[in-house]
């Protein structure tokens, strides 16, 4: 139901039982065989929002990224706009450094509530952690509770405003009616992964109902009843279409879990 709920059953769960957290699954991808062991979903709990200061904000790990966007903007807080073009929670834009519209996660963190496998709770500075481009490294024993983001007194309603023309731009260019995983490829240096996806005529190339966007070449869309194992063939073929004709190694950002489908019906790890 709360923190205090959720670190009481850490302290509870044998040390030997494998244990995957996830908020909203918009950037994963689950493979047919699911997930062994306990999963910890984040949606709908871990929730709290607080002003803390001037121009500082608490937000707890399951709190929906857009809801952190209006939030700001009611407040008249300025800085946190880009958050309503990412679909997921604030536990897995920590996690993964996620960005949208030009601003990253981490540009505005300020420190991290953490808590480890036996409950153990914990608040780290930014400097603690090596931030980069949909990365961040830190302590691999840990998972987020929540964070403490540094923003700007300003004018909500611009904000608001800001919002829309966003997220009118999201709709214009993105497949946001059908469902996906997200953005699939890091951007290369200075390049674009659409780009180089589009070049090598992939555009609406599909492995069964998994189907490179129309829209967006570096969106794959379920178009039918696509499995997760057609998805990631999609992706390896993408990888290495790429690699073969134009010499740049796509880094898939989409985080792929869990076990496949063996032909007959048994699962394994991958």
């Amino acid at each position: 139901e709360d923190k205090s709920d959720l670190i009481e059953f850490l302290t509870l769960l044998p040390k030997t039982e494998p244990l995957f957290w996830m908020g909203l699954g918009s950037n994963l991808l689950i493979r047919d065989g699911g997930i062994r062991g306990t999963v910890i979903n984040t949606r709908g709990r871990l929730k709290s929002m607080q002003i803390q200061g001037s121009a500082k904000i608490y937000v707890e790990a399951g709190v929906p990224c857009a809801h952190v966007a209006r939030f700001c903007c009611d407040h008249n807080l300025v800085g946190a706009e880009f958050f309503a073009g990412i679909p997921g929670t604030m536990g897995g834009a920590l996690a993964m450094n996620a960005g949208a519209f030009g601003g990253e996660t981490w540009a505005l963190v300020d420190k991290v509530h953490t808590v480890n496998r036996t409950g153990i709770s914990a608040v780290r500075p930014r400097h603690e952690y090596q931030i980069g481009y949909r990365s961040v490294v830190g302590n691999s024993q840990d998972w987020y509770l929540g964070a403490t983001l540094n923003l700007t007194s300003g004018d909500g309603g611009a904000s608001k405003d800001k919002i829309r023309l966003l997220l009118a731009q999201r709709a214009q260019t993105q497949p946001t009616n059908l469902p996906s995983c997200g953005s699939v490829f890091r951007n290369p240096p200075n390049d674009h992964a659409a780009r180089l996806i589009e070049t090598c005529g992939l555009k609406g190339f599909a492995v069964g109902s998994a189907c490179v966007s129309k829209k967006h070449a570096n969106f794959i869309v379920n178009s039918g009843d696509a499995t997760a194992a057609d998805i990631e063939a999609l992706i390896e073929y993408i990888k290495a279409e790429v690699l073969r004709r134009e010499g740049i190694e796509l880094i898939p950002e989409v985080r792929i879990v869990g076990e496949a489908i063996k032909p007959g019906g048994s699962t394994y790890a991958q």
